[in-house]
């Protein structure tokens, strides 16, 4: 099983490179004893970056995961099994990610705070990011208070935690339905948690910032009829 190393707390998020041990060397893809590269699920693209070893290079063009799998595709050469490696991450791709991640957890939870719609898909682009909503119609009205909340939420500077929790403690402290908590596996018992704190609990396996003073305004590009009172939000942060 590989230990992935952003898991652990929010300063693990950026992690930026990272030595390793490949375990399994198969026709496209390899498995190493660590990672820092996140892959592809959750509505999070992978990371994608290059390996090292031996003075030799090759790039990682994606990261998947299968079960406890988590399989790092290599384009060019791959190291043998018991090879140490040294890996680097493409970092601006994957910072806007987790800005765009928490980003997405912000706009959700005010969404819901303000007018009752839950969060019924995502998915998050270093550029742009969107999500969908149901039950909600946007207005211009709607929209603009979107907007000042979560530039409100930027300018408090509010600090942003990861840990691990019960699920039966979290179910005692948070609104299911605001976290979605209700639509995970009943199996799942530990849930990892992302917290910007006094104002968002929700578990979540992505990567994240540490204060929301790492944002920049928000600018909403659109928003898209999805289904009978389902609406889609797409959204970029400002340069």
């Amino acid at each position: 099983m590989t230990n992935i190393l952003y898991m652990k707390d929010v300063d693990s998020n950026y992690i930026k490179e990272f030595d390793a041990v490949v375990t399994k060397n198969k026709k496209d893809y390899i498995l190493l004893d660590k990672t820092a590269f996140y892959p592809l699920g959750g509505g999070q693209p992978s990371d994608t970056g290059k390996i090292f070893w031996d003075q030799k290079e090759s790039k990682v063009k994606e990261v998947i995961k299968k079960g406890d799998i988590i399989k790092h595709i290599i384009d060019g050469e791959k190291p043998s099994v018991g090879s140490k490696i040294h890996a680097e991450l493409d970092w601006d791709k994957r910072y806007m990610h987790m800005k765009m991640h928490t980003a997405q957890h912000i706009i959700s939870g005010i969404i819901f705070d303000n007018f009752n719609a839950r969060t019924v898909g995502n998915q998050i682009h270093a550029d742009y990011s969107r999500v969908d909503f149901r039950p909600i119609k946007f207005s211009d009205e709607k929209l603009k208070i979107i907007e000042d909340l979560f530039n409100d939420i930027v300018d408090k500077k509010l600090p942003i935690g990861v840990y691990k929790e019960e699920r039966s403690t979290l179910e005692k402290r948070i609104n299911s339905q605001r976290a979605n908590l209700d639509l995970l596996p009943k199996s799942v018992s530990k849930l990892r948690i992302v917290e910007i704190k006094g104002f968002d609990i929700c578990p979540c396996a992505g990567t994240h910032i540490k204060n929301t003073s790492e944002l920049s305004k928000l600018k909403i590009l659109r928003t898209e009829t999805k289904g009978k009172d389902t609406e889609r939000l797409v959204y970029t942060l400002e340069k």
